[in-house]
């Protein structure tokens, strides 16, 4: 089927007729925005809105007005009560640049959800059903999908004839074969209370591990991509041939990689331990493993740029950082390592997200020789070059490519939402 809008397979647009498609991403507090027209993937408006619910909210819009002029940006502080007014405002603001949720251009929302469960594997046209089934697996993402269940009831009221599509964090990551997701543990208690690895990032890992294809002249199903995603919150994905088959965040996002204030891999028992010992909360223990732990946890910062400006300068203070940024890379290369054995054969690492876009010390260290391992080699000049462009950073000689993707989760979930509406 020919789809307007990103080729699923390469990443880039496709000419053709128009259509666009407006992604929300709905947190507790908060709505991210992006109009996004399928034609070439371009950016007609994008926006934010914070502190909904406090006494003083915040709107920053930008938008094009529609016609290709420059950028437009405003910016509001007013209360917003409820994601009903906050959603609102956003329509208003469109509809000031011309481009109304009223638009006959307007072809669909697509909304970000984090948790799908083992339902969820595509996109879902959404509807009572779907509704329902997300609101099941609150207890699996507690913070994060009554937040976008709020965006998608508050954006059918306002349009509720207009196709609106689920799009979640979990599906792509479905692939994985059940030796990888199962945990060991006793299998009825496990499937009673859904207890298995979900993963997720899944919009950034699928754009990027395709986008790795096509830097390389290759069709994806082709090409096997170990993904780095760094960010604040981070995750490693193998991806053999366009399918997930093995990720390193488990039922919740905790699991994993070292992040800015998440502990990743840790022994279960560390948990038994502080409740015993500490006489901790199993509140009090999740707030320790997810807000004080990660980078912030064992120096006091979440920022790679802090991070590596304290190692410079020295003294106690720069050794307390390092000793953090070498565990940091530490658990990266135990990851890129062990999905090297997963895929058996590799041909590109593909750094994406804040850090992995734009820390060219955090690659470099996470690749350093690999090149008598599995091959994987840097160009210095390439690793060291600023720029926002999909690009290869690896030697021509080097067996397995090393890529920096910038990721695009709004035209991944456009492009999803798109495809779904127009079969």
């Amino acid at each position: 089927m020919t789809v307007n809008g990103p080729d699923a397979k390469s990443g880039r647009a496709r000419s053709g007729g128009a259509g666009w498609v407006l992604v929300l991403n709905s947190g507790s507090s908060s709505v991210k925005y992006q109009l996004i027209d399928m034609a070439d993937g371009s950016r007609q408006a994008a926006g934010l809105v914070e502190r909904i619910g406090e006494r003083t909210s915040r709107l920053v819009h930008t938008g094009h007005g529609g016609d290709g002029r420059r950028p437009q940006r405003r910016e509001t502080e007013e209360p917003f009560p409820d994601h009903t007014a906050a959603l609102k405002a956003v329509a208003a603001e469109l509809a000031a640049d011309g481009m109304g949720l009223d638009s006959p251009r307007l072809a669909a929302i697509g909304h970000r959800v984090v948790h799908g469960g083992t339902r969820f594997t595509d996109p879902a046209l959404i509807d009572d059903e779907v509704l329902a089934e997300i609101e099941r697996l609150v207890p699996l993402a507690p913070l994060h999908n009554p937040a976008n269940l709020t965006g998608i009831r508050t954006a059918l009221a306002l349009r509720p004839a207009l196709p609106q599509v689920a799009v979640f964090d979990t599906a792509f990551h479905a692939t994985m074969p059940e030796h990888a997701w199962r945990y060991a543990v006793d299998t009825a208690t496990a499937d009673r209370h859904r207890i298995r690895r979900y993963g997720f990032h899944g919009t950034s890992h699928a754009f990027v591990s395709r986008r790795t294809a096509g830097l390389l002249g290759r069709d994806i199903g082709e090409v096997n991509v170990i993904v780095l995603h760094l960010g604040n919150g981070a995750s490693a994905a193998a991806v053999a041939g366009g399918r997930c088959v093995e990720t390193s965040m488990g039922l919740t996002p905790l699991e994993g990689l070292v992040m800015g204030t998440r502990s990743g891999d840790i022994d279960p028992a560390v948990v038994f331990h502080l409740a015993r010992v500490a006489g901790m909360t199993t509140g009090e223990i999740d707030e320790l493993l997810n807000k004080r732990s990660g980078l912030a946890g064992l120096c006091g910062d979440n920022d790679m740029r802090e991070i590596r400006r304290r190692i410079e300068a020295g003294g106690p203070d720069g050794e307390r950082a390092r000793l953090a940024f070498d565990i940091y890379i530490h658990r990266l290369r135990k990851y890129i390592g062990a999905y090297a054995v997963v895929l058996g054969r590799v041909d590109a690492i593909a750094f994406t997200a804040g850090v992995g876009e734009n820390d060219p010390q955090v690659r470099r260290a996470a690749v350093a020789g690999l090149d008598q391992t599995i091959g994987a080699a840097l160009d210095t000049e390439r690793n060291a070059e600023s720029s926002t462009r999909a690009r290869l950073i690896s030697p021509e000689y080097a067996r397995v490519a090393v890529a920096v993707v910038p990721t695009d989760e709004e035209l991944e979930i456009a492009a999803q939402t798109y495809e779904l509406v127009t079969r």
